[in-house]
């Protein structure tokens, strides 16, 4: 142990030893006295620290570099010129910040043993400060179509895969081995698992992250996500409260309005948010949509105080931590300056102010309302003993170190990668299969064109699908050749694809997104035209099915990471079962009131 450490977490070894999970300080005795010691000890903390400090403890920050106080140029560059600071370190230095997020995009996750060695670097740089104290990192691990940390780690299908697969304990496994290796690099607050009910397939922003259109089935997998995550020591995030499933807008890009009635809302978005808090979920975070149902004032439930005291606090008794969506996002800037949106999402409930566009500019407005009286320092000590308790019971306060033994013992270990595999292929569904194309063989169809979509990584480690679908059917025994046709194919992508199935003897087509003006169509109708045989597997949304009709074989992975693409593979050549239904309707193309395929469609062989 470092000797800085042990000095610096004198002072709060007491608070860790009585609130931290598996503490052994506590007496078997009454829950609530161990509780009230612990924050006894925490309000000691909350005390000793300045306004300054009590202001950055609320922000949880983006930051440049894959180390925390050596960077590469590039990274500083932009962190100088988006924060005003170099380094993680001197982001910490200056605002005291009391979380840090990493994103791909900012170099923060190139692979376990640096993401391990930057979570240290940082937590060295706060605990250096006078009262310093353990920073919260935190990143969207969500799986299938959003994951920031990529391979060697282990990627699970995302949510409506496993909304397809139907099953809480694969649910809870893929959660609990998540979990174990975002600790192991240091990452403790996980933005997952999303809690919208998809009830719209229009829907740009949620989609295959939602578990699916039933509420209950969703609270059902939400609650085992919740308790996987939480099991491993990480603190999960269901998100986006009051409900993000109905929206036809992007909040990255637009303001959305959800017109569902109360009673609505209360059928449909509240139950995943019920099952989380039932399950003792860490932190909850916010949607920049606006609800008139359920605050008539036009502001996003971001800054609402009906929506996150009213009704989460109160009405569903939730009393963790609340944490904002990207204040980067327009949902939240429409209304409001960047000065006023920190201020009032406190006034409204919040805990963690995430990721605004200027820090200076929010941190600085967070602390002018506390100096001219429109904010308590009350108000904010109440957040800041929410976060500390949240620090405690995940053991920062105890050590907040990680190290790279721990790494090389958990992540992307053969276990969790066979784990995913088997969960991976319990999810891939088998939606059409006219003729009994599938299962296929490779004595009758050996020589297999793939064409398709390649849609960049999620986490920009795996893929691109076209080449990892004709490897997987390599490797079991097919000769697979790989065109990739985009997702907007030209007429030219399209006859160079339709000769070269010409010679072969089947042809897999991955389709993304597809639409009624897509040139995908064209792509499929011309590629059947040759008479070849055509498999089809929608690598994001199941709903491309209702626009291609003339295809006789149709799967579903629900994303195109690589361990749900061998799945498909597997499935489509025999090797493994269908075994998924899906989570969500798909209507008719021709007529969306009608449905073509319900909720629990899924053939089997």
């Amino acid at each position: 142990m470092h000797t800085s450490r042990r000095t610096l977490l004198a002072a709060t070894a007491g608070a860790a030893a009585a609130v931290a999970a598996g503490g052994t300080s506590a007496q078997a005795g009454d829950t609530a006295t161990t509780q009230h010691e612990g924050d006894k000890r925490l309000r000691a903390l909350v005390s000793r620290m300045t306004l300054e400090e009590k202001v950055g403890q609320l922000f949880v920050m983006r930051v440049y570099g894959h180390s925390a106080t050596e960077p590469d140029q590039a990274d500083i560059d932009a962190n100088l010129a988006e924060i005003g600071v170099r380094t993680a370190a001197e982001l910490i230095a200056k605002y005291r910040v009391g979380g840090i997020i990493y994103f791909g995009w900012a170099h923060n996750t190139r692979e376990p043993h640096q993401i391990a060695d930057l979570s240290n670097g940082i937590q060295r740089a706060s605990l250096a400060r006078p009262r310093g104290l353990p920073v919260l990192i935190s990143t969207d691990q969500e799986h299938g179509i959003v994951a920031r940390v990529g391979t060697p780690a282990t990627l699970f299908p995302g949510a409506m895969a496993l909304g397809a697969g139907g099953s809480r304990t694969d649910a809870r496994t893929a959660g609990r081995i998540g979990g174990t290796e975002l600790r192991a690099m240091g990452i403790l607050q996980d933005y997952a698992p999303v809690a919208d009910v998809n009830v719209n397939p229009a829907n740009p922003v949620i989609g295959v992250r939602s578990f699916g259109a039933d509420p209950e089935a969703v609270a059902g997998l939400v609650a085992a996500q919740v308790k996987g995550y939480q099991g491993a020591g990480v603190a999960a995030t269901s998100k986006h409260f009051p409900g993000h499933g109905d929206t036809e807008t992007d909040s990255h890009y637009g303001f959305p309005v959800i017109e569902h009635t109360e009673a609505q809302w209360a059928e449909l978005d509240a139950p995943p948010f019920r099952a989380a808090v039932a399950a003792g979920i860490d932190s909850i975070m916010t949607a920049h949509i606006m609800v008139p149902a359920l605050d008539p004032a036009g502001d996003p439930a971001t800054l609402s105080r009906p929506i996150l005291t009213g009704i989460l606090r109160e009405r569903l008794g939730y009393d963790g931590v609340v944490v904002t969506d990207s204040l980067g996002m327009q949902g939240v800037r429409t209304k409001y300056g960047d000065d006023r949106v920190p201020v009032l999402a406190l006034k409204a409930g919040v805990d963690q102010l995430l990721n605004p566009p200027e820090l200076d500019v929010a941190w600085n407005a967070v602390l002018a309302a506390v100096r001219g009286g429109e904010l308590t320092e009350a108000r904010l000590d109440e957040s800041i003993l929410r976060i500390l308790r949240l620090k405690a019971k995940l053991g920062l306060l105890k050590d907040p170190y990680v190290t790279d033994r721990g790494v090389d013992r958990a992540v992307g270990i053969p276990a969790h990668l066979k784990a995913a595999d088997r969960i991976a292929e319990r999810t891939t569904t088998l939606l059409v299969n006219s003729g009994g194309l599938l299962p296929l063989s490779r004595r009758t169809h050996r020589k297999v064109l793939v064409v398709g979509a390649d849609p960049a990584s999620p986490s920009g480690t795996t893929g691109p699908p076209t080449a990892v679908l004709a490897a997987a059917l390599t490797e079991l025994g097919f000769t697979a050749t790989a065109l990739s046709t985009g997702t907007a194919p030209s007429a030219a992508t399209v006859a160079k694809a339709v000769a070269a199935a010409q010679d072969v003897d089947a042809v897999l087509v991955g389709t993304y997104n597809v639409t009624a003006a897509s040139s995908q169509r064209t792509l499929v109708e011309q590629l059947l035209a040759t008479g070849r045989p055509v498999v089809a597997l929608a690598i994001r949304n199941p709903y491309d099915v209702a626009h291609l009709p003339g295809v006789k074989a149709y799967l579903a992975s629900y994303s195109w990471t690589d361990v749900e693409l061998r799945a498909a593979v597997r499935v489509l050549a025999g090797r493994a079962g269908p075994r998924g239904r899906l989570p969500v309707p798909v209507q008719r193309a021709d007529d969306p009131a009608r449905v073509l395929y319900p909720v629990g469609h899924g053939l089997t062989y």
